[in-house]
């Protein structure tokens, strides 16, 4: 066997083939499937199954390979997903009798920009199918920060770096002049023009109220 070698692809690609369309078959005799629009006819059993048949004769193409080149790739891909919506709000044109116009990008097409127009309802229909079931998690966090000993883990990373335990950290001042100052090294106290002065507010100035001119129509 050669150096490296993990499976035959060929026989990953139809043991993958079987299970998934065995799997396919069960939710829909279990009534777990949903058809809509165009696929509407395949809620019946026979045209469900005349559906699937070219499925179990195609050489179906299942790639493996080595990963990435490392960690900070893999971080830069997934990053760029974990933290968007199904479609952004650039993507979408317009929104006229019903119907929603988006731009899209066709990659069999050389990556051209193209607009699709779909009926609201099949619109929303798409939009959900990117949403989350209940009891699904879109990130989850492992190491110091899973969150069955999250609070435990890094209150032991303070302890290490050196760091302020969390809850003792002094309190932030409660005047913002004092915060700006705390920021900046520059007072609000302090005149303007003399820089020895201290200024100090006595009371505010209520803008007066402008009345209107009454028209004499005597």
């Amino acid at each position: 066997m050669p150096t490296g070698f993990f499976l035959p692809v060929r026989v990953l690609s139809r043991m993958f083939r079987g299970l998934f369309l065995k799997y396919l078959g069960k939710a829909f005799a279990a009534g777990e499937l949903n058809f809509f629009s165009a696929h509407r006819h395949l809620y019946e059993p026979a045209a469900f199954r005349h559906h699937l048949a070219p499925a179990w004769n195609t050489e179906w193409v299942v790639y493996a390979k080595r990963p990435f080149a490392g960690p900070a790739q893999v971080l830069d891909y997934v990053g760029r997903y974990t933290h968007r919506v199904a479609i952004s709000n650039n993507r979408l044109v317009s929104m006229d009798d019903g119907e929603v116009r988006f731009r899209w990008k066709d990659y069999r097409d050389d990556n051209r920009q193209k607009t699709m127009t779909l009926e609201a309802g099949e619109f929303i229909r798409r939009f959900l199918i990117h949403v989350l079931a209940d009891g699904f998690h879109r990130i989850r966090y492992f190491g110091f920060l899973g969150n069955c000993h999250r609070k435990q883990k890094l209150a032991r990373c303070r302890e290490l770096l050196g760091m302020t335990p969390a809850g003792l950290e002094a309190d932030p001042p409660a005047d913002y002049r004092d915060s700006f100052e705390a920021l900046t090294g520059q007072s609000l106290r302090e005149c303007p023009y003399c820089h020895t002065g201290i200024m100090v507010v006595i009371d505010c100035i209520a803008r007066p109220r402008i009345c209107q001119p009454v028209l004499d129509t005597s």
